[in-house]
Formats: structure tokens, C-alpha cells, sequence
């Protein structure tokens, strides 16, 4: 594709973007949904030859971009939560208990269930763990329809009001960084650190469990809630006026707080996408009701729909250029398994007996919408970095598979599902009470 044409393409996609969300607001079609058969369209035609898409072959490109979105959205996600989570008081952990849940319970199941699926189609534990590992996390960048619009503020009293929303908004910003230990005990089986030979390797797994699934955790909440404290101390309450950034509304700040939470983390040995999420929360919980946070969220916001149009046209164009070559029963098996069988049994098991104040039917929402995306394909890539070889393409065919179901499957029944049992803006008694929130272009790419 010549640089001319890319910029056609790229403009008139961007102006899909811009007028998708008004066309397509009493439709059960998302946004994406559109993108990516545009993708698609544009694969048939000769205008992308030459363009990077082959996963195996442009493999350190595809994860450094879609980590670049991924921690983008995180930042997003957890400057969008009113909720706060005080870290010394027991009602504000309890407040998010469907979270915990979600996390602890739905996550670990469901990668159980996919890991054994796996390898009844035939597939070794490591390749099974990291498939189940990479499909695990919902996706923050492709569900802004079952997610809080963005930050309230103003000078009334700030909550998340909507358990719905909030459940499905906080699981996905924590269990990107939480399906890390999973894929690294993938990639620690592949490269024999972790030996399968001979029993269990209990050095191995107790190596695996001190350093991957509670060391970088730590590491990474620790020095986002550190960078996220040091910002906005800076932001808010710095003795020089030229540092009180928030007075200004430069909003930029947030770009810098994410990509030096990340950076530090990662140089540190901690997980990043962890710390991005704790350090937007972490500055979230100072000056709350500040139109700062308003001005934050919206940067990061449009600098994730641009990023996602990307990424959307050039999954459809993969799509149609041999990125399902290697699709066959076991992929359609595992794919539409996680979908429709093992997130909403995961996540009903998960929320049993939860006092979130749900009802039945939204506790059966939270479970259902488990959406897949970009994270799935980062994590894919980053572990095949760690042990080439590791990620087969018909690893890649089955979790393009699983996204694009997704796309279509949860696109399509997100906006009548929210519509008639969410608690979200359009439910006119829960707007006529709820405080009012500073306008959100959130979704303007994506309506899923």
C-alpha cells in the first residue's frame, strides 16, 4: 500500500469512526463490528499489499503496538471509575467484591477449563496454558457499551452507581495484568524451567508462584500507587504554581503518567499493565470531584480510538490475507466454548451468593460479557518472544477466531442487553438520580 493510499484509507475510516455510533445507535451492529469487515474489504483488494499483518512474521511490531493500546485503555478504565478502593478500609474492599470474585474466581476457572478443553483436542499443557492464558482477560479496549461512560465531577458526593457496569469495567482494567503469571507458566513449561517430565516439579512451581504470580503483582500495584500518589501530589498540591498542572487542565499529564508508570514498572520487573491501572486509580482518588480527571480521561480516550481504528482495520485485513488459514474444529470448539459455555459458567459460579445488590439478571450480564480482544493477540505475541515456536499458527488462527466471534457475537447483543436490564444512561430512572457526569466521547469507535 502506497503512503497515499494509506492515508485515503486511513481518512476515510476515521470519518466511519466519527459517524458510526449515531447511525448505528438503534441497531443491534456495532462499530467494530463494521470496522473490521471493512478491514476485510480492503484484504480482498489489492491496496494492502506489502502491509505487515502476518503475525509470525511481524511478531515484535504486533505486541509493542497492541501493548501501547492496551495500556492506553487501561489508563482510560481507571480514570473512569468513581468507585474508590481505600486500601485500609474494609468496606471499600467489600465494595468491590463482585471484582474479587470475577478475579478470583471466574479467571483462574476459566483458564482451568480451557487448558483442559485444549489438551483434549490434542494440544500440549504449555501450548493449552497459553491459549487459555491469552483468551482469559476481558478487554478493556473493545467494550466501552457494557462499561461507566467515564468520570463524574462536580461537587456532589463521587460513586459508581451502576454495579453492572462497574463490575465489567474494573474486572477488565485488573485481569489484563493478572493473566500475566498464567502465560509466563506457559512459556516456563515450553522452556523446561518448569519440568512436566518427572511428577511435579514443586521447586519449579513454588519458584513460578513467589516470583510471577505474587512478586511483579506486588512490584506492580506497589509503583503505580507510588508514581500515581507522586503525580498528583504534583498535579493538585505543589508548592509552585507552575507545577499544579491541574489548574492549567493540561491533560497530557495523563500520557505521562501512564507511560512512566509503565516504564518504571517494567525496568523494575513488576508487571506494567497492573501498575498503569493502579496509578490512574491511585490519582482518580485525589481531588475527585476535580474536572481535572474529566480533562484526563477524555486525552486518553481519543488517543484509544485512534489506536483501535488501526488495529481494527488491520485485524479485518489479516483476516482476509491467511490469518484463518489454519482454522479447523478444535479452534471452533475452544472458541465458541470460552464464549457461550465456560465465561458464563465461570462467572455465574463466580458471583454466587454475591451481595452486590445485582439482580439475577445482571449478575447473568457480568457473566455472559466477557469480551475478547487486543489483549489476546498481545499476549499471544509476547509469549511467542519468550519461546519461539511456542505459539503455532493455528494458535493465532484460533484466537483471531475467538475475537472475531466476539466482535460479532457480544456486538450484537450488548446495546438491547443493556438497554433493558443495565443501570447505565438508558435507564431514566437511574439517570434522573444519578449525579451528573462530564460528556464522554467513550465508545465513538467502538459500540460493543
Amino acid at each position: 500500500m502506497t503512503a497515499d493510499l494509506a492515508y485515503l484509507v486511513a481518512g476515510g475510516s476515521l470519518l466511519l469512526a466519527i459517524v458510526l455510533p449515531v447511525l448505528l445507535d438503534r441497531w443491534a451492529i456495532s462499530a467494530p463490528m463494521v470496522l473490521v469487515a471493512v478491514g476485510v474489504v480492503i484484504g480482498l483488494s489489492p491496496l494492502p499489499d506489502g502491509l505487515p499483518v502476518e503475525p509470525t512474521e511481524n511478531r515484535a511490531l504486533i505486541e509493542h503496538v497492541t501493548e501501547l493500546v492496551v495500556i492506553v485503555a487501561l489508563m482510560g478504565v481507571g480514570l473512569a471509575l468513581d468507585r474508590p478502593l481505600a486500601m485500609r478500609s474494609a468496606r471499600s474492599w467489600r465494595s468491590w467484591g463482585s471484582t474479587w470474585r470475577m478475579l478470583g474466581i471466574a479467571m483462574p476457572l476459566s483458564i482451568l477449563m480451557v487448558t483442559a478443553i485444549g489438551m483434549l483436542a490434542g494440544l500440549g499443557l504449555a501450548a493449552a496454558l497459553l491459549l487459555a492464558a491469552a483468551l482469559a482477560p476481558t478487554d478493556p479496549v473493545l467494550a466501552s457499551d457494557v462499561q461507566v461512560a467515564g468520570p463524574s465531577t462536580g461537587s456532589h458526593e463521587v460513586d459508581e452507581p451502576d454495579e453492572l457496569r462497574f463490575t465489567l469495567t474494573s474486572e477488565a482494567g485488573l485481569n489484563d495484568g493478572l493473566a500475566f503469571p498464567f502465560v509466563y507458566a506457559a512459556v516456563l513449561i515450553s522452556t523446561g524451567v518448569i519440568s512436566t517430565s518427572d511428577g511435579v516439579d514443586w521447586s519449579g512451581w513454588l519458584g513460578w508462584l513467589g516470583w510471577y504470580a505474587v512478586g511483579k503483582v506486588v512490584l506492580g500495584v506497589g509503583i503505580g500507587i507510588g508514581v500515581g500518589r507522586l503525580l498528583a501530589r504534583v498535579a493538585f498540591r505543589s508548592a509552585s504554581r507552575s507545577l499544579r498542572v491541574a489548574e492549567r487542565g493540561e491533560s497530557l499529564t495523563a500520557i505521562a503518567a501512564l507511560v512512566t508508570a509503565y516504564g518504571l514498572t517494567e525496568v523494575c520487573g513488576g508487571y506494567g499493565f497492573l501498575s498503569v491501572f493502579a496509578c490512574a486509580m491511585t490519582f482518580r482518588s485525589a481531588e475527585r470531584a476535580h474536572d481535572y480527571h474529566a480533562a484526563m480521561h477524555e486525552v486518553t480516550e481519543r488517543l484509544e480510538r485512534l489506536l483501535t481504528l488501526g488495529l481494527l482495520l488491520a485485524l479485518g485485513i489479516a483476516l482476509s490475507r491467511g490469518l484463518m488459514d489454519d482454522l479447523d474444529w478444535r479452534s471452533v470448539v475452544i472458541g465458541l466454548g470460552l464464549l457461550v459455555v465456560v465465561r458464563p459458567l465461570s462467572g455465574w459460579i463466580a458471583l454466587l451468593g454475591s451481595r452486590s445488590g445485582m439482580s439475577a439478571a445482571q449478575r447473568a450480564a457480568v457473566a455472559f460479557f466477557g469480551i475478547r480482544g487486543i489483549g489476546s493477540v498481545y499476549y499471544l505475541a509476547y509469549a511467542t518472544g519468550e519461546a519461539p515456536g511456542l505459539a503455532t499458527d493455528w494458535m493465532w488462527s484460533t484466537v483471531a477466531f475467538t475475537i472475531t466471534t466476539s466482535v460479532v457475537l457480544h456486538g450484537v447483543l450488548a446495546t438491547p442487553v443493556m438497554r433493558r436490564i443495565g443501570e447505565g444512561p438508558d435507564d431514566p430512572a437511574q439517570e434522573a438520580s444519578a449525579p451528573p457526569r462530564k460528556a464522554s466521547t467513550r465508545g465513538a469507535i467502538r459500540r460493543q
